[in-house]
């Protein structure tokens, strides 16, 4: 026990009760540290009775505490004042001149011989004064406020040098079980105890089984990690299969060649893609398969297309980079499907990370998730392909879509897909969607009437919309909030 603690103890065992205010005043405490020393008291059960009270009272502002210790402006300025008296404008030079001038002469204690040659002249009108604004404002930092009556009160906040307060204090008075000797209840039954009868005498702390345990610590599900599974969880339902998307590094013939990308499409340069600098390049190909895509770029290959016309460098294939799109991953699926025995109508789909070169802002980064869905069956069209975005957002909670023609090189017919955002109200774009081009397809040696729909979006912005984050920096990277992560519940898609 404190020695505050004792003291209080003592104190009420002699005056029969405490107020924590006047108690605090006499023995120049703070009053929270009486308080906190009541409260930590009032863990011993029926030690004491505490009745809250409420006071008004007024606290003094740094210019008030100034005057209690040096006294009030016009007094000072009247002990300044010579007894030959003083030039008004040298008087005026010094500070809180202006003030003090003006409540001496209110107060009649100084006066100012206009006439005199010199200029304006003040002198002092008394002999003694008596600082009554220091003498109050001392008693109301005390708390002593008995004998100040309310019109200097009602002076010094017109001179706002208080201000009101209200106070809780306690009114503590012997308890039940009240003594000045306190013993500290024991927390655990030991065998001394119970071998020599000294639990008989010993008072023991009463258990709160009603008392929540300890939070244990544990790892928490970031939001992106929330709406990633309930995505996969539906794509699963549908009946597709998750490609594996763990080569973050990629070659540029999977990544664009493959996709009948020209080589000096402006996706490909620094500016858009992060090329490796160690391993740069990669050998290993399917070098029939490279052969077929490279005839392609150069003259259609003899699929009915006349190819982009350019001379097609295995050079720029080889360069490694980082994937800018998961729709690489779809191009060697697609590939080792085309290399089975015999065409099986197949649904892929991904949930992973790609990279770009962007300019960061709240709404892009250097990395994003990717969804991407595909599914190569014969003769899909593009009636197919909207018809299954519909079934695919209507489980994301999106009912109303529209479509926009869009141009990507490996898709054609393309569209961009936008659904009706009621938070917003307005329509906002989603993803992106078409049918790949026979140029992709064919190389790989899949069937003629084989058609592949796709389309695709990012994680981060069904996330944002979903938690109601603006920026996205809010959510991916080193400024994230651990609690938004700690707090925010599970994703639930309103189906």
């Amino acid at each position: 026990m404190t020695d505050l603690n004792n003291e209080i103890l003592e104190y009420i065992d002699k005056h029969d009760s405490l107020n924590t205010l006047e108690y605090a005043n006499v023995q120049s405490l703070d009053h929270q540290k009486v308080i906190g020393a009541i409260k930590s008291l009032q863990t011993n059960e029926g030690l004491l009775k505490a009745e809250q009270k409420s006071t008004k009272s007024f606290v003094l502002n740094d210019e008030a505490q100034h005057i209690v210790k040096h006294g009030s402006h016009e007094a000072v300025i009247f002990g300044l004042i010579p007894e030959t008296g003083i030039l008004q404008s040298e008087l005026m030079s010094l500070p809180n001149a202006k003030l003090g001038f003006s409540k001496a002469m209110a107060n009649g204690w100084v006066q100012v011989d206009k006439k005199n040659a010199d200029g304006p002249k003040v002198t002092k009108k008394v002999a003694t004064i008596n600082d009554e604004v220091k003498d109050i404002l001392t008693k109301v930092q005390s708390l002593n406020l008995s004998d100040v009556n309310e019109k200097s009160i009602q002076d010094l906040k017109k001179r706002k040098l208080i201000s009101e307060v209200t106070i809780n204090s306690f009114l503590v008075s012997k308890g039940d079980k009240f003594s000045t000797k306190l013993e500290k209840p024991e927390k655990e039954l030991t065998a001394e105890m119970l071998i020599g009868d000294l639990w008989k005498t010993k008072k023991f702390k009463e258990y709160n089984l009603d008392a929540l345990g300890t939070v244990p610590d544990g790892g928490h599900l970031h939001p992106l990690q929330k709406v990633r599974t309930e995505i996969r969880k539906i794509f699963l339902e549908m009946g597709f299969n998750e490609m594996p998307t763990n080569n973050y590094i990629e070659n540029s013939f999977w990544n664009f060649d493959a996709l009948f990308q020209p080589q000096q499409h402006p996706a490909r340069d620094a500016h858009d893609t992060f090329f490796m600098s160690d391993p740069a390049i990669s050998t290993k190909f399917p070098m029939d398969y490279l052969e077929r895509v490279k005839q392609t770029h150069i003259n259609g290959g003899g699929y009915g297309s006349q190819g982009y016309k350019y001379d097609w460098k295995i050079e720029e294939a080889q360069k490694n980079i980082l994937r800018t799109h998961t729709t690489a991953v779809s191009a060697r699926m697609l590939y080792k499907l085309a290399q089975n025995n015999g065409f099986k109508p197949t649904k892929y789909f991904s949930i992973d990370k790609v990279f770009r070169n962007e300019t960061l802002d709240a709404t892009h980064l250097a990395e994003f998730h990717q969804i991407e869905g595909v599914i190569a069956d014969y003769d899909l069209t593009l009636g197919d392909l909207i018809g299954i975005l519909h079934e695919f957002f209507n489980k994301l909670g999106m009912t109303e879509l529209r479509f926009k023609p869009a141009y990507n090189p490996y898709t054609e017919p393309s569209m961009e897909v936008f659904a009706f955002h009621k938070g917003l109200n307005k329509w906002v774009e989603i993803g992106n969607s078409g049918v790949f081009r026979p140029e992709m397809l064919e190389p790989m040696n899949l069937p003629k009437n084989v058609s592949v729909i796709a389309w695709g979006l990012s994680l981060e912005r069904p996330t944002m919309i979903k938690y109601g984050i603006n920026n996205i920096r809010d959510l991916v990277g080193h400024k994230v909030n651990l609690k938004m992560v700690y707090d925010n519940p599970i994703c639930r898609i309103s189906k």
